[in-house]
C-alpha cells in the first residue's frame, strides 16, 4: 500500500504575491519587460517563497547516487563501477559539480541511496542511506520491492527536511548512477504511454546501435513487467531507480517547506514527473534549469508545463545545470529587490500612451 497523498501535502500558493512582484517590476528603472524571463523567474520564486522580494541566504545542491541492475545489459558506455568511483571524485572535490558549487557558493550534499560497492569511511559531505547495493535488473525482474521504493522516496524527503532545517532556502537536485538514463526512460515511457524510441537517448555517450538496443530494452520491460501505468508506485517499483525515487522525495519535501526546487537534467526531471503524479501541485514549486540533449527531456518538461532557462547541450547530470540555474535565480531575485525605482532614482517613467 502506497503512502497516502496527504503524506506529501503541499502548501497553497498565493497568486497575490507574484502579482505584487510583477507590479514592482513596472516601477523599476528599466523599460517594461526588458529583463525578459528573469522577470518571470523572480515572480515564480516570490510565489513559492511567499515573499514579493525573495532573497536566498543558503543554497544547497543535493546529489543522489545509486547503481542500476539494468546496467548489466550494456546500456551505458561506462562500466557500473564508475558510480562508486565518481562518488570518490565528488568527495575529493574534483568533479564538475564541485567546481560549479564553489562558483555559485552552494553547499553540496552527496547521498548514497544504493551504490554497489563496499561502504566507504564517513565524510562531511556524504550521507549514506543505502536501500540496497543497486536495483535489480528490470529486464528480468522488478527493479525494487514496494518497501524499497517507499524507503527511497523517504530518504530524499528526509534530506530535504534536514537541509531546510539547517537554513537552506534554495535547493537543487542532481544525480549520479550508471544506467540511470535507461531507468528514467522506462519510467517516462510508462508514465506517458510513449514507446522507447521517443524517450531514449545516448546517455553517457552510446552510439546509434547502443541507443537502439536501449530502446528495445525499454519496450520489452513495458511489455513484460507488471506495470500499472495509472499507479506511479507500480512504475517506480518495476523500472525505477533508488536515486530517482530519492530526488522525487526531495522535491516533495522541499516544496512542502516552500523552498524552490531547481531541477537538473533528464533524470531529475523524470523524478519530478513521477512526483507530480503523487502531488499534482508540485510543478508550481519547481524551477527547470536546462534542456538536455536527451530526447525524452523535452517530453518530460512538457508534461510538467515547464520551459527551461538554459539550452547548452548539457547531458552530464550531477546537478551541473541546476547549479548554473542558481546563478540566474539569485540574479533575478536581486534585481527585483535591489534595483531603484523611477521615483527613488528621480528618473522619468514611461510616458502614458506611448
Amino acid at each position: 500500500m502506497a503512502p497516502p497523498t496527504e503524506a506529501y501535502e503541499l502548501p497553497r500558493l498565493d497568486p497575490s504575491v507574484a502579482a505584487e512582484a510583477h507590479r514592482r517590476w513596472a516601477t523599476l528603472t528599466k523599460p517594461e519587460g526588458s529583463l525578459g524571463r528573469l522577470e518571470e523567474l523572480a515572480e515564480r520564486l516570490a510565489s513559492i517563497r511567499g515573499d514579493p522580494r525573495p532573497r536566498f541566504r543558503r543554497k544547497t545542491i543535493a546529489v543522489f547516487a545509486a547503481d542500476h541492475g539494468i546496467a548489466s545489459e550494456g546500456v551505458s558506455a561506462y562500466p557500473a563501477s564508475v558510480t562508486a568511483a565518481m562518488l570518490e571524485n565528488f568527495l575529493a572535490g574534483g568533479a564538475a559539480i564541485n567546481v560549479l558549487s564553489r562558483l555559485v557558493g552552494a553547499d553540496v550534499v552527496f547521498v548514497d541511496v544504493g551504490i554497489d560497492a563496499e561502504p566507504r569511511p564517513t565524510h562531511a559531505s556524504l550521507r549514506v542511506a543505502r536501500i540496497a547495493r543497486g536495483t535489480r535488473n528490470f529486464a528480468r525482474e522488478a527493479a525494487m520491492t514496494h518497501d524499497e521504493a517507499e524507503r527511497a522516496v523517504e530518504v530524499g524527503s528526509a534530506v530535504a527536511d534536514s537541509v531546510v532545517e539547517a537554513g537552506t532556502d534554495l535547493l537543487a537536485i542532481g544525480d549520479m548512477g550508471i544506467g540511470n538514463s535507461t531507468s528514467a526512460s522506462a519510467m517516462l515511457a510508462a508514465l506517458t504511454g510513449r514507446p522507447g524510441v521517443d524517450v531514449v537517448g545516448p546517455g553517457t555517450g552510446l552510439d546509434a546501435s547502443g541507443v537502439a538496443r536501449k530502446a528495445r530494452l525499454v519496450d520489452a520491460a513495458l511489455r513484460d513487467r507488471a506495470i500499472d501505468a495509472n499507479d506511479p508506485w507500480s512504475v517506480l517499483r518495476e523500472v525505477g531507480g533508488f536515486e530517482i525515487a530519492a530526488m522525487a522525495g526531495a522535491a516533495l519535501g522541499a516544496a512542502a517547506h516552500r523552498v524552490p526546487v531547481i531541477v537538473d537534467g533528464f533524470i531529475a526531471t523524470v523524478a519530478t514527473v513521477w512526483a507530480s503524479r503523487i502531488q499534482p501541485g508540485l510543478p508550481a514549486f519547481l524551477v527547470p534549469s536546462h534542456r538536455s540533449a536527451e530526447p525524452g527531456h523535452r517530453l518530460a518538461l512538457d508534461r510538467l508545463g515547464l520551459v527551461p532557462y538554459l539550452d547548452l547541450g548539457l547531458r552530464l547530470g550531477e546537478g551541473t545545470g541546476a547549479a548554473l540555474q542558481m546563478l540566474l535565480c539569485e540574479a533575478a531575485a536581486r534585481l527585483l529587490d535591489e534595483m531603484a525605482t523611477f521615483e527613488e532614482a528621480r528618473v522619468a517613467g514611461r510616458v502614458r500612451g506611448r
